[in-house]
């Protein structure tokens, strides 16, 4: 039987690149590892972020809208993003820094059960940095140009935050799909992880009641679980639609591939492969410092490039 090792990334919207890329390059100290383009809208950036090579369970990747409204919240909404860091002193030190950057944070408290510093970037996307001390994320490689010391960078993707009206729903379709194990919940909230007691393939939910949330700068397009190869991702396309689920069927984004489904709350699921990879285009020494295109993309280049505005 496979299982889900861990998340593979996680997609936003962004209003402003080059906004992005200060905040998630040059403050959280991420590398930019892919500066491409949506394959189903080319005139839109796609840009990841992540560890030095952009390795699955890392990226957070943003797409660009510069006509976007802003986001209006609600329920039934992928809702916090945690972010994997060493020791309760990196909080400490992610204090300081989101203060030197006027960054405003909550101070540290508690997020699912540890240690954690909420805040948020410049556009209301909320993000949690929660200390794992013992966690040994095995996927992340040190970026030794990052502005941030090696023992206080963030180490990939933890605890994932979703908002539903019915909990007992995406609850089914984590443990009885794809094998996740339900380790708390009690009347609002439920812990699942898909590898036992490790954070990075944690989903935390929240059942909340109200209007769905609307979409805009901020808010998350949808998470990204990790399977490791074709084979898998036909095993997994056929569980769910098993299930009852239409799939978007395989497709492949060059850099990896995947399919995409909605669960009954209406959230947005992607199974993705780990590789090829973002290598497969790009010297790790040079990695999202020009814009990649997939081959099949490659011969719209000068057309792609005239729509976009450059990044510094």
């Amino acid at each position: 039987m496979y299982t889900i090792p861990g998340h593979h990334h996680i997609s936003m919207i962004t209003k402003n690149a080059q906004q992005n890329n200060r905040f998630y390059r040059d403050i959280l100290g991420l590398r930019r590892v892919k500066v491409t383009v949506n394959q189903d809208d080319t005139s839109m950036y796609h840009l990841f972020y992540g560890d030095k090579t952009g390795s699955p369970g890392t990226e957070l990747s943003f797409f660009e809208i510069p006509l976007v409204g802003r986001t209006h919240r609600g329920t039934n909404a992928i809702t916090k993003i945690g972010l994997i860091v060493p020791s309760v002193d990196s909080l400490q030190y992610w204090v300081k820094r989101l203060d030197e950057f006027g960054v405003q944070h909550e101070g540290i408290t508690i997020f699912a059960g540890r240690p954690a510093l909420l805040f948020e970037d410049e556009e209301g996307l909320r993000l949690a940095l929660i200390a794992a001390p013992n966690t040994k994320v095995g996927h992340w490689e040190t970026y030794e140009k990052s502005p941030v010391p090696v023992e206080h960078q963030i180490q990939g993707m933890g605890t994932v935050e979703i908002t539903v009206k019915n909990k007992g729903k995406l609850i089914r379709t984590l443990t009885e799909i794809f094998h996740y194990g339900l380790k708390t919940q009690d009347e609002t909230t439920a812990l699942l992880q898909s590898i036992d007691d490790e954070m990075f393939g944690e989903i935390y939910i929240v059942e909340q009641d109200g209007p769905s949330e609307k979409p805009g700068r901020g808010s998350i397009h949808h998470l990204a679980i990790r399977v490791k190869d074709d084979e898998e991702l036909k095993y997994w396309n056929e569980q769910v639609k098993a299930r009852g689920f239409m799939t978007s069927g395989i497709v492949d984004r060059y850099y990896f591939k995947s399919l995409y489904f909605r669960e009954s709350n209406g959230i947005l699921f992607e199974v993705a492969t780990d590789g090829p990879g973002f290598l497969r285009d790009g010297d790790v020494d040079s990695l999202g410092e020009q814009l990649d295109l997939p081959d099949f993309l490659e011969q719209q280049r000068e057309e792609i490039t005239a729509k976009l505005k450059p990044i510094l």
